[in-house]
């Protein structure tokens, strides 16, 4: 009967230490995944360094892409993944024996690097330019484009639609259709206010095609409204940008308004 409750306890003490061991494996794994370089630097700290000798902004909805190099974005998903997991365990989430969460932290981490927020680490996508051989000057309605993006206060998705009109001229550049909606979610992967955002898709297609005019309007559902806050599930946020003729032309600014309320 001795010699039986030693087995048990033996048993017991030996999955006891092989858990033991292994939680100890997982943190020591846990510690060497962040890429460091110089000195032994997390990496973003080496990026933030090199943004800052060249005195550029890296504020949320600005893109960083100049200053990463080849290979570091996966070294950043690692830095994030622990920093994450730093965040689930101040949060009192079980890492360890729930399922759910096991591997939550890595998963996170390259939800906001390699998608949410990929615009703020990837370059400009290549748009291809035509001539106006046609010597096109009619409106061009593009949209709706769906929107996929997060506010920069507290990281709650913003979900909506964007149209764009274009007023080309005999001498603008033309792109193809899919190039409107490859820019638009370039410019919303990141942490955005809509005001700004919509400003900003304004300046791009402004400097890419020279239009006579650009029009912008977006309509988007606000989590941060419907989710937390006020809890207002039915308030949206409709915003417009009207440039060169669009802005000084009423007939032509209505039509493309006018046009939107039949989409």
């Amino acid at each position: 009967m001795a010699t039986k409750k030693a087995v048990v306890k033996s048993a017991g003490k030996t999955a006891s230490t092989a858990a033991s061991k292994k939680t100890s494996a997982r943190k020591a794994t846990a510690k060497k995944v962040v890429k460091k370089e110089d000195g032994g630097l997390p990496l973003s700290v080496v990026i933030r360094r090199r943004i800052e000798a060249q005195k550029a902004r890296f504020h949320a909805n600005d893109n960083i892409s100049a200053f990463i190099k080849p290979g570091e974005l996966e070294g950043l998903v690692d830095e994030v993944a622990e920093k994450m997991q730093a965040v689930l365990e101040s949060l009192v989430i079980d890492t360890e024996s729930d399922h759910n969460t096991l591997n939550t932290s890595k998963r996170v981490a390259k939800m906001y690097v390699q998608e949410v927020f990929n615009g703020r680490y990837v370059v400009q996508p290549t748009l291809t330019k035509f001539p106006n051989v046609s010597r096109l000057n009619e409106l061009m309605i593009i949209g709706p484009i769906t929107v996929r993006s997060a506010c920069s206060h507290h990281l709650c998705p913003i979900m909506g639609r964007i149209w764009i009109g274009v007023l080309p001229s005999k001498d603008s550049a033309l792109i193809g259709l899919s190039k409107y909606s490859r820019l638009t979610e370039w410019v919303m992967c990141r942490p955005q206010i809509q005001e700004e955002a919509v400003v900003e898709l304004a300046d791009m297609l402004e400097k890419k095609i020279k239009p006579i005019g650009v029009a912008i309007v977006m309509d988007a559902d606000h989590f941060c409204m419907q989710w937390r806050g006020v809890k207002d599930r039915d308030s949206k946020m409709v915003n417009s940008v009207m440039r060169g003729a669009f802005l000084k032309d009423a007939n032509l600014r209505r039509e493309f308004l006018s046009l939107l309320e039949r989409r």
